[in-house]
């Protein structure tokens, strides 16, 4: 399967961190779902396996928080290669015993913590960061992901780190919990979106946030006249300002989504005009399959 055959609606597999705590592997405060590269390879694989059986036509790669900057507080960042391969392995070994085709999307994620824009580097010292993970992962991969991205200058450093390696590149952005249309940072996705002039990003999307606030952005990212357009969102309660991995509860959970609530959020995502609808943080392959049998899949 290539890029250029995804047609109709696009989807993106559903979250793995949370994914793996319900299946009874540990989520580190610190590597969150990287932990289980370490302690649980094989369940990492069949997650991968079940959101294609479920009906995505992409799966991300578990590299969310292995970055040198996440390894070194857990104490493994001499495994930093070691591990971002095998995150590559996993996900071209489950694709490749799938009885449907997928696609694989690399992770490159934010550097410090999610949702926070204030901890973001200039462009200038992220970007050979996000280069050296890139390089890595472009072996395993067919395009790159630059996901939850809270500031411009963390999304341009990404993408631009992805896009060097001759991949396709989306950027995903993280959205403003009250000011809708706009990033964390106080940016508007316009010009978040504007920052990345001269990157050849193919797809803008939303994630890891409530599916409203997704909701409300997507007239803004469907401007954007990419060709990939749409989100993903997360099932949490609100995330504060000052959200740390290490500090906040990992259960903080909503119970209103579920899929057929969830189904609903998508429904009005495609309605609005998105090509590119999928899952994050809490959802599970019930939610992936759900979305799947409303598309067709």
């Amino acid at each position: 399967m290539q890029m250029d055959t995804l047609s109709g609606p696009v989807l993106l597999d559903g979250g793995m961190g949370r994914e793996l705590g319900f299946r009874g592997v540990e989520v580190s405060r610190y590597i969150w779902s990287a932990q289980a590269l370490l302690d649980a390879p094989d369940v990492v694989r069949e997650i991968h396996a079940d959101y294609i059986g479920a009906g995505a036509d992409v799966i991300t790669t578990n590299t969310y928080c292995t970055l040198r900057s996440h390894l070194d507080k857990a104490g493994v960042g001499d495994r930093y290669e070691e591990l971002n391969r095998l995150a590559g392995r996993l996900a071209v070994e489950a694709r490749d015993s799938a009885n449907r085709p997928a696609l694989i999307a690399g992770s490159l994620a934010p550097m410090f913590e999610s949702y926070r824009p204030d901890m973001v580097l200039p462009v200038a010292e992220s970007e050979p960061v996000y280069r050296e993970q890139a390089e890595i992962l472009a072996d395993y991969v067919d395009f790159f992901l630059c996901e939850t991205m809270s500031k411009s200058d963390e999304a341009v450093a990404a993408a631009r780190a992805g896009a060097s390696t001759g991949k396709p590149v989306w950027v995903s952005y993280n959205l403003h919990p009250s000011r809708h249309g706009y990033l964390r940072s106080g940016e508007t996705i316009a010009d978040a979106v504007a920052a990345l002039d001269g990157v050849p990003v193919t797809g803008f999307l939303a994630n890891c946030c409530m599916p409203e606030l997704v909701d409300a952005g997507m007239p803004e990212l469907v401007n954007t006249g990419a060709a990939y357009v749409g989100g993903y969102a997360n099932t949490f309660l609100p995330t504060p300002d000052d959200w740390t991995l290490e500090e906040n509860d990992l259960h903080n959970l909503r119970e209103d989504l579920e899929p057929p609530a969830y189904l609903g959020f998508v429904e009005g995502w495609l309605a609005k005009g998105a090509t590119v609808v999928g899952g994050c943080c809490g959802t599970r392959p019930a939610h992936i399959r759900a979305i799947a049998e409303v598309l067709g899949r």
